[in-house]
């Protein structure tokens, strides 16, 4: 039996593959299969790896912390890495007041407590998130998320008192005053907004399709919080540690959110999750409260200290904007001979390029993939996302070489220009 066979007869179908490479080792942004093949990545494992894979300083700090302990429950024997990565955290998070820290151990798992502490915190149930938003596969993440397929579909009733409204994409016909203007209706035909906990939003979506939330909508939201006793948490679950060229998206903004789930690239590898916020929020829930087994695991809290100190030591958030400028560069330059090409944005090296038909100008997800294909018979490792699946997202190791770089710059303006020419 092959591999893809013995998958298929092994595991839930539930877990969808984007690729049928089987991963032998990999290196920064690297990885060669079980056959020998070699591949670049632009998925860094769904934006975990912003420190490359196997960074050397990153897997010192676990073999280190593999030689004293590996577990013993954070709740039943503390340990002191556990409190000053969560001092790390405190510090660099955006926002001028006292914070406080709760480590779990995946991105949902960080959603789901930050929506417990909201409640905690304003002894109010209703959470409102946005069209479009991807919070996480968990009952609460499914939820929050604005999307429907595949995530809802078959789960049966989700639970209640979320509301969603309108991402602001312009290039979608949804600006800011109308997304704003949906909001005030939806308090004044659904919810009361006194009786709202948070409003939770990503601010650069990322399954939803790598749009920035802009500048003066997360100005409004932050206002309409204040009015209200509103908790603004930000979902920076893709979006932290450099990826965007600072180190959380939030810093691109003159306002803070309240709450701040985070995990993905945290521990370059290793899982782990993190919420941090206002100090008098996070101490709104009882002890006992908050916690799981695993979380704040030994072995990636050591990571993640490795991983903070690469980001500053090498320069990852400078890094960041050199490489995702180079990438926008070569897309535009091929807008003429692409002309399925929408749009292309993206702060950092959160990128993405966007198609519709070249005839109907309608959202094409099948180009999309196309593109994704031909790169992948070509060596390159992309992702698609977006409401209408016609989003390519770039998400390689900010560690990237240059050489490497350039090479999956040239495979990818091959494959886009085979796509095109043969669509």
């Amino acid at each position: 039996m092959t591999l893809t066979e013995r998958k298929n007869a092994a595991i839930s179908r539930g877990v969808g593959m984007t690729t049928q490479i089987y991963a032998d080792r990999a290196e920064n942004a690297e990885i060669w299969d079980k056959e020998g093949h070699r591949y670049i990545d632009f998925a860094s494992g769904i934006a975990v790896v912003n420190t490359g894979h196997r960074h050397p300083r990153v897997i010192a700090a676990v073999k280190e912390q593999l030689d004293r302990f590996t577990h013993t429950c954070h709740q039943v024997v503390p340990y002191e890495s556990y409190v000053h990565l969560a001092e790390r955290l405190n510090a660099i998070v955006p926002g001028d007041f006292a914070k406080k820290t709760i480590f779990v151990t995946t991105g949902a798992e960080a959603v789901e407590n930050a929506v417990k502490i909201a409640r905690a915190a304003t002894g109010r149930s209703a959470i409102i998130a946005f069209g479009g938003g991807f919070h996480g596969r968990t009952f609460m993440g499914m939820a929050l998320t604005g999307k429907v397929a595949p995530y809802k579909i078959g789960f049966g009733p989700m639970p209640g008192d979320v509301f969603h409204a309108p991402f602001p994409v312009p290039l979608h016909g949804v600006s800011v005053e109308q997304s704003l203007a949906t909001l005030k209706k939806l308090f004044a035909a659904d919810v009361d907004p006194q009786r709202v906990a948070a409003i939770i939003l990503e601010p650069v979506q990322g399954e939803g399709g790598f749009y920035p939330a802009p500048a003066a909508f997360m100005k409004a939201l932050r206002e309409i919080c204040d009015q209200h006793g509103i908790l603004l948490i930000a979902d920076e679950v893709q979006t932290g540690f450099a990826r965007t060229g600072k180190m959380f998206a939030m810093d691109h903004h003159e306002v803070a959110a309240d709450l701040v789930t985070m995990a993905k690239s945290l521990a370059g590898g290793f899982p782990l999750a993190a919420v941090t916020g206002r100090a008098e929020v996070m101490d709104a829930p009882g002890p006992g409260g908050l916690g799981g087994t695993y979380g704040g695991n030994p072995l990636g809290i050591a990571a993640a200290h490795a991983v903070l100190d690469v980001i500053a030591d090498e320069g990852l958030c400078d890094r960041a904007n050199q490489l995702g400028s180079r990438l926008k560069q070569r897309l535009e330059s091929l807008r003429d001979k692409v002309p399925e090409i929408a749009d292309i944005r993206g702060p950092g090296f959160m990128n993405a390029v966007e198609f519709n038909d070249a005839t109907t100008k309608l959202p094409s997800a099948d180009f999309a993939n196309k593109v994704r294909l031909i790169a992948l018979d070509k060596g390159l490792i992309l992702l698609t996302c977006g409401v209408h699946g016609n989003v390519i997202r770039f998400l390689s190791p900010i560690t990237i070489q240059d050489g490497v770089f350039s090479e999956a710059l040239d495979i990818l303006e091959a494959s886009m220009l085979e796509a095109s020419a043969s669509h």
